[in-house]
């Protein structure tokens, strides 16, 4: 009997949705067609192969991930096994005291109201 042939790449955005980085294999297509996804630092269409040693940027909800690619699967797994085919490189997020300062303007700055638009025709004369 023979033995199946061993798998060397696999489609880009059916590895990306098989290791949960997207939800559905139609937000990972988008997401590739829209440059939200690089592989090795260059864009990447959805059908790009996706081989052992690459390493995946995938812009996300979340935030940005970077992956480097240690297994190819291209049908979804559970979560325990998905985790197991790539070493997350995601720099952790900014603890939250150092998230910057909403921004307050002072009133009257910024876009006009409505009221401000029509003392503005008034004066015009229109």
């Amino acid at each position: 009997m023979a033995t199946a042939p061993e798998v060397t790449s696999v489609r880009l955005d059916a590895w990306i949705w098989a290791v949960r980085i997207y939800p559905t294999r139609s937000a990972a297509s988008t997401a590739c067609k829209a440059g939200h996804v690089r592989i090795n630092g260059a864009g990447a269409k959805a059908a790009h192969p996706v081989r052992i040693g690459d390493t995946i940027r995938a812009r996300t909800i979340g935030g940005d991930r970077t992956v480097i690619v240690t297994g190819l699967i291209a049908k979804r797994v559970s979560a325990p096994i998905a985790v197991q085919q790539y070493d997350d490189r995601t720099p952790p997020p900014p603890p939250k005291g150092e998230a910057p300062a909403p921004i307050e303007r002072e009133r009257g700055a910024g876009r006009p109201t409505k009221r401000d638009r029509r003392q503005v025709e008034r004066l015009r004369g229109r």
